[in-house]
Parts: C-alpha cells; structure tokens; sequence
C-alpha cells in the first residue's frame, strides 16, 4: 500500500508539473518544469518496475491532483508549484525521520527533488535573474500563508460561530435569539479579524519600513562600519575572511544593492513580504470568516428547536470536515485522519458551549 501510494505521488508530481510548463509564460522555465515532469514519470515507472507490475497499471492523477488544477485556474498556477515544492519537501522529511527511526542511513534521493528543480533552474542560462527571483519568491511565499490564512479564516469563524450559536440554544428555546446572537457573532468576528488583519500587517510594514530607513542612513553615515558588517557576514557563512572583505568592498560599490543585502541578512527582512496589501488582507479575512460563521446558522432560518440544533450541528460537521479535506492539499495527508480531527474538535468546542447554556438556561 505504501509502495503503491509513493507511485501515485510521483504521479501526480508529474501531472502537476507538466500543468505548470503548459501555463508558463516563460519558454525556458517551462522546459525546466517539462524535463521535470519527465523526472517523476520516471520515478513511477521505475516503482512499478521493482514491483514487477506492468506500465499499464500506471495510476490515473488523482482527484487531490485534479483540485490542484482547478485551484491553479481560480487562483493561478503559482499556487500550485508552491503547494508542490513544499509537498516533496514533506515527504522528504518524513523519508529522513523514518530512517532515522530505523536507523538507516540517508540517501541523497531523500531530499533530491526540489534540488534537482533548484539546479535545472541555476543551471539554465536562458533563464534571466528575474525569472530566478520570481521562481524563489513563489517558492517561498505560495501554497503557504495566502492557504493558511483563508483556512484559518474559515476555520475560526465555523467553530467560534458554532459554538456560539451551541450555546445560545442551550439556554433559549426559540430560534428567535439564536438566530440573532448567530449573526451578530458572524458580524463581530468578522470585524474583529479584518482589523485584527490590518493592524498585524500595517504594523509589521510600518516597523520593517522604520528599520530599513534607519539601515540606509547608517548606511549613508557609516559605511566603513556597514562593510566590515557586510565582511562579518560572508565570513559568518564560512567564507574565509580576505575573501569576504573582497567581496564586502565590492558589493559597497553599488549602495542599493549593499542596502538590500544589510536588510535580507542583518535584519532579517523580506522586502517583497512588505508589498502586501494590508486591507486586501483585512478583505479576505472578513469576507472568509463570515464563510465559515454563517453555516451553523443557516437551518435557523428555515427551523427551530431539537430539528434546527441538529441540522446545525451537521452543516458545521460537513464543513469542519471540509476544511480538513482542504488542508490536506497543501499537506498530502490522510482525507478522513485530517477531517475527522477537525469535525472532532470542533463538535467537543460546541458541546461544552451548549451544556454551560443548558445549566444556564436551566438556572434562569
């Protein structure tokens, strides 16, 4: 079972990266991604050789694979080689610890795919240094914060809506003020997060801002002083000390370039991650934890007492299930192990909301 789930991977792998040559604009990263597809097709095909299994037996794409490909088209095909890289960076990892336990020794093809990608990227003339620094930003930035924060968005607003709403019912045999409470808890969530969004954004910019333009004018002040931190640097990474000061000199040639490496390596920040749009952030937060919030209460629209508690109770059960399943996307783990575990949670967290109403309600 394990063997034939390591073929599907290697094929889905490939299907994956022969969607991203078909979309990509740039002639030469996608024969990079092409020459790729061929790599993995070639892992699989040689799993099904060392089963003694025949080529016909090769695994159609699977449908993770396949919601890959329409998440590509909603939302552009850049998630999708994120959402790639860090899959095999997983499975890679998890290929290390599991020899690790056994004690057996690590292979150079436990971490080989995203090198192999690294290296055909390097070593492709044809391909310029913006198009390096696009492949790096993407790698670094997609399949990762923009997922994780619509399913965290989703995810707060079903499980603290519906524990809400769980706990309202316990006390209230109307649907009168539970429908009431359901919304106005969407609406203050919501609010609360998009601001919450904001503020998070606006301040990390702000204090990013500050720190470089302090940089710069020590830069402009000093820049004796910023070049043996340059050197400090080089030599830091191992490299030996008349060389680092060589290549220190040289990058102070260029002030812009000499900023941007003060910045990257001494304080640590990421320009590109300063671009982010701070209300484009608080707009999906509000509009994806209204999302999630307004599940538990839709049956008490329609329905009251035991009838809508139960509905309610099973929308936010499909969708706690949902969000699960989706997560697993991005991290190729079991589809019922991750659903179960959110529905699992999430139904404790409105249990325990909706006895603390009854014992209220019952008081009262």
């Amino acid at each position: 079972m394990e063997n034939l789930q390591s073929i599907q991977v290697e094929v889905d792998a490939s299907f994956l990266y022969a969607l991203l040559a078909e979309h990509e604009q740039d002639e030469h990263v996608a024969k990079v991604f092409r020459e790729m597809s061929e790599i993995e097709m070639g892992h699989a095909k040689a799993f099904l050789k060392s089963k003694g299994l025949e080529e016909s037996a090769m695994p159609s794409p699977s449908g993770r694979a396949k919601t890959l490909r329409f998440i590509g088209k909603v939302f552009g095909y850049d998630y999708v080689l994120g959402v790639l890289l860090d899959t095999e960076k997983g499975l890679s990892s998890g290929v290390i610890a599991a020899r690790k336990k056994q004690n057996q020794q690590n292979s150079i093809s436990d971490t080989a795919h995203v090198s192999i990608l690294r290296n055909l990227l390097h070593a492709n003339k044809n391909i310029a240094g913006a198009g390096l620094a696009r492949f790096e930003k993407r790698h670094r930035n997609v399949g990762g914060n923009a997922i994780r924060a619509a399913v965290l968005g989703g995810n707060d607003g079903l499980v603290s809506n519906f524990s809400l709403v769980m706990g309202v019912a316990g006390a209230s045999a109307g649907s009168g003020p539970v429908l009431m409470t359901g919304l106005a808890g969407m609406l203050a969530g919501a609010l609360s997060m998009s601001l919450g969004e904001w503020i998070s954004v606006k301040s990390s910019q702000e204090l990013s801002e500050n720190q470089m333009e302090l940089e710069a004018e020590e830069l402009e002040i000093n820049p004796e002083g910023e070049q043996q931190e340059i050197a400090l640097i080089y030599m830091a990474k191992g490299i030996p000390e008349d060389q680092a000061r060589q290549m220190a000199a040289e990058i102070m040639k260029n002030k812009d370039q000499a900023l941007d490496m003060l910045v990257k390596e001494e304080l640590g920040i990421n320009v590109e991650e300063l671009s982010g749009s701070a209300m484009e952030a608080a707009y999906s937060s509000f509009f994806l934890f209204i999302a999630g919030a307004i599940i538990p209460v839709i049956p008490f629209f329609f329905t009251s007492g035991t009838t809508a508690i139960l509905l309610s109770a099973l929308c936010s059960a499909l969708g706690l299930f949902g969000i699960g399943a989706a997560i697993t996307l991005f991290t190729n783990r079991s589809v019922w192990m991750s659903g179960m575990r959110q529905v699992i949670f999430g139904l404790l967290a409105a249990a325990i909301t909706y006895g603390v109403g009854s014992l209220i309600g019952a008081s009262l």
